[in-house]
C-alpha cells in the first residue's frame, strides 16, 4: 500500500479518483504546525533564526492518523501544493512523521494524467524553497513584534505593524491625504445638438472646458448665432488584442470588477476549483499555457468560431520572480464550459475559461470615426463627436462583456453645413482621485513590488481584520486609528515601510529560493539594524494627544476644551482635565454618556459594569476609585454577546476565579478561571487550559489534580516536546537554546 498526502479533504477525494486500490489519499488539512502565537521566544535570534515550532492543537489527532498510515505504507508521496507553503507544509509532516526517504510529488491541475506524471517522477523536498518560506514567516514575525510591541506602548494597545500590511495601510493613507487637501475646481462642458443633410441628429462636445462663467457665455452666444459646418471627418481602423490568461492578481482584479468579489473570497472559490480539478492552480505570476493546454484551446476556437478566429499566442511573464515552468490559471479542459458546484463557482470558472479562450484568437478590428465641427465666423473651440463600431469582433466573440456597445455615427462629410438645434453648458467640478478599490490595491501593490500574488488577498484581510480600513461603497477608507499608525510608522520608520525597501526584501527573499543568498544572512542583515532602531525609539513621546478639537466643542461635563485622542472605535473628543474630568464626545461632537449598571449585586450592593478591554468585553464589580484602584473583573465567555450578559450571568463570571482547594503535595491553592486564551486551571504557576467538556464553573479539585498530572506538552519556549527540529540547522541541546 503507498500513502499520498494532500492539504485538503476536497483535493484527497478528488486525486483518489485516479488511482487505484494500492494508494491510500490522506489530507493534513493545512498546516500542521507553526510558530507559536504570543511568543517572540518562538525564534531563536542568536542561533541563527532558528524557528521553534509547536504543533496545532487542532492537528494533533490528524497528525495520529497520519503516522498510523504512514506506517503500513511502502511509499509515501507527499503531494502538497507547488508553490512555497506547500513544500513547507510537505517538509512539516516529513519531519513530524519522521519519514527517512519522502517523495514529493507536484501537479499544477488534479487530472488523471497530471497525477500520473508526478508519480512516475518523484524528487526530494526542495529545501530551498522552505527556506524561502520560513524567512518569511520568521522575517513577518520580527517585524510585527518588534514594531508591534513599540506602537502598544506609544499608540495604543492591541495596535499593530506588518511588514507588507503597513506599507500598504500607508498608500491608502497617502491616497485619503490627497483627497482631504484636494480643492475643487470649477469647469464648464458645453455640448450641441445638430444635424446635417440627413436630418439625423447627433451630440457634439466642445474640445475646451472653459473655467470662467464669462468665456462660457461668451461660446455659447457665439455658437447659438454663429453657421455651424463640418471641419473634418476622419476614420481609423484599430486592433484590440486579447489580455493573456490569468495571473493571481489579474484574476483577483478581474473578479473585482466584473463580479464584485473580494480578493480573499476570489481565491477561496478558486481554491475549490483547483481542489475539484477544474482549473490549474491559482497562484502564480506565469501567463504561460502548456502546449497541450494550448492545442486544445485553438482546436476548440476552430470547431466554435472558425479557423478565421484562432492566433495562438505565446505571452511573457513580467514579472521577474516569475517561474516559467509554471502555468496561467486555465481550465483543466477547455471544453467544459461549466464547472464548479456553486453559483459563484461557476462565474468565476466561466470568467477564467472565457479569459483563457479569448487569449488565442485573433485582434479584433474595429473603425473609430471622429467628426469635428465648428462655426464659420471663428472664435470658438472646435466641437467634436467620436464613435466606433466593430468590423470583425474577433476574440470580443468569446469574451462579449469586453466587446461595449457600438457608437454609430451619422453620414456627413467634410464642409457640410450643419443645423444647430440646441447648445447649452453644464457647470462641473474637478472631483478628487478616488479612493482604492479592493482590486486597485491589488494593481498598486503589484505594481510597486510590494507582496506577491499569493499574499495580496490575506493583506487585505488583514487591514479590515485590524480595523485600520472599512469599505465604503466597494472602496477602501482608512479609519481614523489607520490613519494614525501610518503617520507614526511614517514618521518614525519610514525607512522600513518604503516601497524600495518592502519590494528589494521580496527580491531577496525570492533569492533564497534560488539559492542565490543564505538565509541567516539575510535575516542578520535586517534585523540586526532594525531592532537597533526600534531600541533607540523607546523614550520617544507617547502619542496621547491628536490635536485641538474646533473652539466651539466644550467638555459636556466642565465646559473645558477639548482635545483629540484615538479610541478603540478610533478618534473621539476628551477634556483637557482629564483624569479629573471625564467628559468626552464623538468625533461627530456628539456627548458619549458615561457607563451606566447593568445591574447590583445583591451580597455588596455595588454595581455591576459590562466594559470593554484590551482582551475583549468584561463584567466589573464597582467603580475603579482612589479607594479601590483594582474592582473584580471577569472576562465575558468568547461567542457571547455583551449586550445580552444578564445579572445572573455577570454573577456568575464574577465568581471567578474559584479556588478548588489545596494540592495534596505541594499545600498550594489550584484556582479555576478564565483568561485571554480561554478557561484554565493554575496551581504554583502551572497554567493548564481546560479540555472539552470540562466546565470552569463547576470543575472541582479531583479533576483538577488529573489535568496537572498530565504531561505538559509546551515548554516555556513553546517548544513541543518531542517535536520535530527546525529545517536546515544542527540540533540544540536544551541549554544551548
Amino acid at each position: 500500500m503507498n500513502l499520498v498526502i494532500v492539504e485538503s479533504p476536497t483535493k484527497s477525494r478528488t486525486v483518489s479518483k485516479f488511482l487505484d486500490k494500492n494508494f491510500s489519499v490522506r489530507a493534513s488539512v493545512g498546516h500542521i504546525r507553526d510558530l507559536p502565537k504570543s511568543e517572540k521566544d518562538a525564534i531563536d535570534i542568536g542561533g541563527g533564526f532558528i524557528p521553534r515550532y509547536e504543533i496545532n492543537e487542532d492537528k494533533k489527532e490528524i497528525i495520529e492518523e497520519l503516522r498510523a498510515s504512514a506506517k503500513k505504507a511502502d511509499d509515501i508521496y507527499l503531494a502538497t501544493d507547488p508553490d512555497r507553503e506547500g513544500e513547507a507544509i510537505a517538509w512539516h509532516i516529513s519531519e513530524v512523521l519522521g519519514l527517512k526517504e519522502p517523495k514529493r510529488i507536484v501537479f499544477h491541475e488534479i487530472t488523471k494524467n497530471a497525477v500520473k506524471e508526478a508519480l512516475e517522477h518523484p524528487r526530494k523536498i526542495d529545501l530551498e524553497l522552505v527556506k524561502a518560506q520560513e524567512a518569511r514567516r520568521v522575517l513577518d514575525r520580527l517585524f510585527g513584534y518588534d514594531l508591534s510591541g513599540l506602537i502598544w506602548k506609544k499608540v495604543r494597545y492591541g495596535l499593530s505593524a506588518g511588514r507588507v500590511q503597513s506599507p500598504a495601510l500607508r498608500i491608502l493613507v497617502e491616497r485619503e491625504r490627497e483627497i482631504n487637501s484636494f480643492k475643487s475646481e470649477t469647469y464648464h462642458i458645453i455640448t450641441a445638438d445638430v444635424f446635417g443633410n440627413n436630418k439625423t441628429v447627433f451630440k457634439i462636445t466642445c474640445e475646451e472646458e472653459p473655467e470662467e462663467r464669462s468665456s462660457t457665455e461668451n461660446m455659447l452666444k457665439k455658437g447659438r448665432s454663429g453657421s455651424w459646418f463640418v471641419k473634418d471627418v476622419t476614420e481609423s481602423e484599430v486592433k484590440r488584442s486579447p489580455r493573456p490568461p490569468f495571473t493571481t492578481s489579474t484574476l483577483q482584479q478581474a473578479a473585482s470588477s466584473r463580479l464584485g468579489f473580494s480578493p480573499s473570497r476570489t481565491m477561496g472559490i478558486a481554491q475549490k476549483l483547483y481542489e475539484q480539478g477544474h482549473i490549474t492552480y491559482m497562484r502564480t505570476d506565469s501567463v504561460n499555457l502548456a502546449s497541450t493546454a494550448q492545442n486544445q484551446i485553438v482546436g476548440l476556437i476552430e470547431r466554435i468560431y472558425g479557423k478565421g478566429y484562432v492566433e495562438p499566442r505565446a505571452y511573457k511573464t513580467k514579472s521577474k520572480s516569475a517561474q516559467e515552468a509554471h502555468e496561467a490559471i486555465r481550465p483543466t479542459d477547455a471544453g467544459r464550459e461549466n464547472a464548479g458546484n456553486t453559483e459563484e463557482q461557476k462565474k468565476l470558472y466561466k470568467l477564467i475559461r472565457e479569459r483563457t479562450v479569448a487569449s488565442q484568437m485573433t485582434d479584433a478590428k474595429l473603425v473609430r470615426t471622429k467628426i469635428t465641427a465648428t462655426i464659420k465666423e471663428g472664435g470658438i473651440p472646435d466641437f467634436a463627436a467620436t464613435g466606433s463600431r466593430v468590423l470583425f469582433d474577433g476574440w470580443l466573440a468569446c469574451d462579449i462583456r469586453a466587446r461595449g456597445e457600438d457608437v454609430d455615427l451619422p453620414k456627413v462629410a467634410a464642409n457640410e453645413s450643419l443645423t444647430l438645434k440646441n447648445i447649452a453648458s453644464e457647470e462641473k467640478h474637478t472631483e478628487p482621485p478616488p479612493r482604492y478599490t479592493e482590486a486597485g490595491l491589488v494593481k498598486e501593490l503589484e505594481k510597486r513590488g510590494i507582496g506577491r500574488p499569493s499574499t495580496y488577498a490575506s493583506i487585505i484581510k488583514t487591514l479590515y481584520d485590524r480595523k485600520y480600513v472599512v469599505r465604503d461603497g466597494r472602496a477602501m477608507k482608512p479609519t481614523d486609528t489607520g490613519e494614525v499608525v501610518s503617520s507614526f510608522l511614517e514618521k518614525n520608520f519610514m525607512n522600513y515601510i518604503n516601497d524600495t525597501f518592502t519590494a528589494e526584501m521580496e527580491n531577496e527573499l525570492d533569492e533564497i529560493a534560488e539559492g542565490k543568498r543564505e538565509y541567516a544572512k539575510t535575516l542578520r542583515e535586517f534585523y540586526d539594524p532594525f531592532h537597533k532602531d526600534v531600541r533607540s525609539k523607546e523614550n520617544i513621546e507617547k502619542l496621547t494627544n491628536l490635536g485641538p478639537v474646533l473652539a466651539k466643542w466644550k467638555c459636556p461635563e466642565c465646559g473645558g476644551p477639548m482635545t483629540f485622542k484615538l479610541g478603540k472605535s478610533g478618534k473621539f473628543m476628551s477634556c483637557e482635565n482629564y483624569p479629573k474630568c471625564k467628559g468626552a464626545r464623538r468625533s461627530d461632537g456628539s456627548v458619549v454618556e458615561p457607563n451606566k449598571p447593568m445591574g447590583t449585586d445583591p451580597g455588596t450592593g455595588l454595581p455591576i459594569f459590562v466594559l470593554e478591554g484590551r482582551f475583549g468585553p468584561y463584567v466589573q464589580l464597582g467603580e475603579k476609585t482612589k479607594e479601590n484602584p483594582k474592582p473584580r473583573r471577569a472576562s465575558i465567555p468568547k461567542g457571547k454577546d455583551p449586550a445580552t450578559v444578564s445579572q445572573e450571568e455577570a454573577l456568575k463570571y464574577l465568581s471567578l476565579p474559584r479556588i478548588l482547594g489545596i494540592h495534596p503535595e505541594t499545600s498550594k491553592e489550584i484556582v479555576a478561571s478564565i483568561g485571554r486564551f480561554g478557561p484554565y486551571i493554575m496551581h504554583d504557576g502551572d497554567f493548564r487550559s481546560l479540555k472539552k467538556g470540562d466546565d470552569v464553573y463547576s470543575i472541582e479539585l479531583p479533576r483538577a489534580l488529573e489535568i496537572l498530572k498530565e504531561e505538559k506538552k509546551v515548554g516555556r519556549r513553546g517548544r513541543k516536546k518531542g517535536a520535530a527540529r527546525p529545517v536546515f540547522t544542527k540540533k540544540k541541546t536544551r541549554d544551548e537554546s
